[in-house]
């Protein structure tokens, strides 16, 4: 008895398979194509400039008599040629962390005052001060620096040195005014405050109002709510802000300048005078140096690009790690 087989033959899409797949628009497709070459071109800007910072440092560390990470000296211009960077990294790092270690807990206040305390005819103009405050140009800080805070915190200097000596840290070993690395990290702090604060409170009013009413229902006080509803869902933000904040920080050139008396010495005692940060050292020595100094700035400038890389890329981790632990707890 013969058998057959029956071969299944692939039967011709119809109308109704036709509209299911679903259709691109030319809008979404040009969004798409310009979107991906945004990218796509700064990742290639990104790539150019590190390319050319890393060659320029290369033509310059190749002829450089000292350690580049390890010299306390800067003289490219001498015979033979040694400079380094450990006293402009000191610096940077100090100031840095000083300057997030007052302005991080204040802008968080600042933001959490503006979007959950303040009524709404105080909170607006307050608003708006902050603002304003974020597009000051950095000059105006330094000359501020210079001639009103520097004057007035050689009395905090003293009382510090005073009743706080014993700390090592503010033991003011010399005289001299206060252009120190305290100075500029109080000074850096104010600068990052209202860029902080912006995005802090712009993340706290996002947060579902239906949490918080629901804390409220339960009989949450105001800081309750605000420690178990605010906070969780604005830790993100809080960290973006505080890494877009450290970035300025680190790259803040002119009230630096400005401010810091510069010395190529790393000291343990912040109140005396010296120090120096990679953004000042190269406004201060970029027009008088020659092609070679020149060089050993961008090789220096280099290493502030890969700080400020490292520093945006553990931000990015931690964002990624917070969402995933959210995620998981959800």
């Amino acid at each position: 008895m013969a058998t057959t087989t029956q071969t299944d033959t692939p039967t011709p899409p119809g109308p109704a398979a036709a509209a299911a797949k679903p259709r691109t628009r030319p809008g979404d497709r040009i969004f798409l194509g310009l979107s991906r070459g945004s990218g796509i071109t700064l990742l290639l800007i990104m790539a150019a400039i590190a390319g050319f910072l890393s060659y320029r440092a290369f033509l310059a560390i190749s002829k450089n008599q000292g350690n580049f990470l390890t010299t306390f000296e800067w003289n490219p211009a001498g015979d033979p040629p040694v400079f380094g960077i450990a006293v402009l990294a000191f610096g940077t790092i100090v100031s840095s962390i000083i300057a997030m270690v007052i302005a991080v807990p204040v802008a968080v206040g600042i933001a959490l005052f503006i979007s959950h305390y303040a009524p709404r005819k105080l909170a607006a103009p307050l608003a708006y001060i902050v603002d304003l405050l974020a597009a000051v140009p950095s000059i105006i800080y330094g000359l501020w620096g210079a001639i009103f805070l520097v004057p007035y915190l050689d009395g905090l200097n003293q009382w510090l040195d005073e009743y706080m000596g014993w700390t090592y840290i503010f033991d003011k070993a010399g005289d001299g005014p206060a252009r120190n690395l305290f100075t500029v990290g109080i000074l850096l702090a104010i600068m990052i405050l209202p860029i902080i604060t912006n995005v802090t409170r712009e993340v706290f009013l996002q947060v579902p109002k239906m949490h918080e009413e629901a804390a409220l229902a339960l009989g949450a006080t105001r800081w309750e709510v605000i420690r178990m509803s605010v906070l969780p869902f604005g830790r993100s933000g809080i960290i973006s802000a505080s890494m877009l904040g450290l970035g300025r920080a680190l790259g803040e050139t002119m009230a630096v300048a400005v401010v810091l008396s510069p010395s190529f010495l790393i000291s343990g005692h912040l109140l005396d005078p010296g120090g120096g940060t990679f953004a000042q050292n190269i406004a201060s020595k970029f027009n008088e140096a020659n092609e070679f100094g020149r060089d050993a700035l961008i090789a220096s400038g280099l290493v502030l690009f890969v700080i400020t890389l490292l520093v945006n890329g553990a931000a990015r981790w931690i964002i990624a790690r917070r969402k995933e632990y959210s995620g998981a707890n959800a």
